[in-house]
C-alpha cells in the first residue's frame, strides 16, 4: 500500500501520466486534499506541454499527395524507336516535341519546387508563431504560480487531465491541460468563467495539452468550466461541460 509519504512523491509521474491506475487513483484521492501536489502537479503539466510543443517541424503529409497529382499530369514518353527506321521528317518532329516536354517538365518541377518551398516555409513559420505563443502562455502561468496567494485545482476527464490556477489578488486565472481527448478538426476545447451557474467566454484551448491564461477577470467567478465547441468557439456553451474546476 502506498504510504501518504510516498504519495507525495508522484507528482510528476502524475503529470505524466506514468502512473499505474491504483496508484493513480490513490494519487488522485490525495490530491484533491493536498493543496502543495497539486501546485506541483499544475507547474509539471505546465513543463511538459512546453517540452512537447518545442520540436522539429516536419513537411505536412499532404505535401507528398500534392506531389504526386502534379507529377501525374506530365505526359508519358512514346515507346522507343530506332531513330534511323524513322524518316529524317518525322525524327525532326518527333525531336522538336521532345524538346517542348522536357521544357514543360522542368518548367513543371520548378513551379512544384517553389511551391513545395513556399509551403515548407510557411509551414515552418506557422510553427514557431505556435510555439512561440505556448511559450507566452506557459510563462504567463508560471508568472500567476509565483502570485503569493496563488491556489489550483486539478480533476480528470476521459484520461485526460485538467488544472485551474488562479490568484483573487490578481483577479487571474488560467488552465493547463495535459493529454485532453484529441477532437475532430472543426471542434475545439473552450474555456469559460463560472458565475455561478452563468458560463462567460474566457478563451479557446490551442492543444489537448498546453497552458492559456484565460480572456478576462475572475470577477467573482466560482469556477471554470471546459466544454466541447465547434471550431472558431461559441457565445454559450453548446453541451454540458466536460470539466468543471471550482475557486475553492
Amino acid at each position: 500500500m502506498t504510504t501518504v509519504a510516498e504519495l507525495h512523491t508522484l507528482t510528476g509521474a502524475y503529470a505524466t501520466h506514468a502512473l499505474p491506475e491504483v496508484e493513480r487513483s490513490a494519487f488522485e484521492e490525495h490530491l484533491a486534499i493536498c493543496p502543495s501536489c497539486a501546485r506541483e502537479v499544475a507547474e509539471f503539466s505546465a513543463t511538459v506541454a512546453r517540452l512537447g510543443l518545442a520540436e522539429t517541424v516536419v513537411p505536412a503529409p499532404e505535401l507528398k499527395q500534392r506531389v504526386l497529382a502534379q507529377a501525374a499530369t506530365v505526359r508519358q514518353l512514346a515507346p522507343t524507336v530506332e531513330e534511323e527506321d524513322r524518316p529524317a521528317a518525322v525524327r525532326s518532329r518527333r525531336g522538336r516535341m521532345l524538346g517542348r516536354l522536357a521544357l514543360a517538365a522542368s518548367v513543371l518541377l520548378a513551379v512544384t519546387a517553389g511551391g513545395l518551398a513556399v509551403q515548407q516555409h510557411q509551414d515552418a513559420q506557422r510553427a514557431r508563431s505556435e510555439t512561440a505563443a505556448v511559450r507566452l502562455q506557459s510563462a504567463a502561468v508560471s508568472s500567476l504560480l509565483t502570485a503569493p496567494d496563488a491556489r489550483t485545482a486539478t480533476t480528470s476527464s476521459g484520461g485526460g487531465v485538467g488544472t485551474v490556477v488562479w490568484s483573487q489578488s490578481r483577479d487571474q486565472a488560467a488552465f493547463v491541460a495535459g493529454s485532453l481527448p484529441k477532437l475532430a478538426a472543426d471542434h475545439v476545447y473552450q474555456l469559460w468563467y463560472n458565475d455561478a451557474g452563468t458560463m462567460r467566454a474566457a478563451g479557446l484551448l490551442p492543444a489537448s495539452s498546453g497552458a492559456l491564461v484565460l480572456t478576462g477577470r475572475i470577477d467573482g467567478a466560482v469556477g471554470v468550466g471546459v466544454t466541447v465547441e465547434p471550431s472558431g468557439g461559441s457565445a454559450h456553451p453548446s453541451g454540458a461541460p466536460v470539466m468543471l474546476l471550482p475557486f475553492s
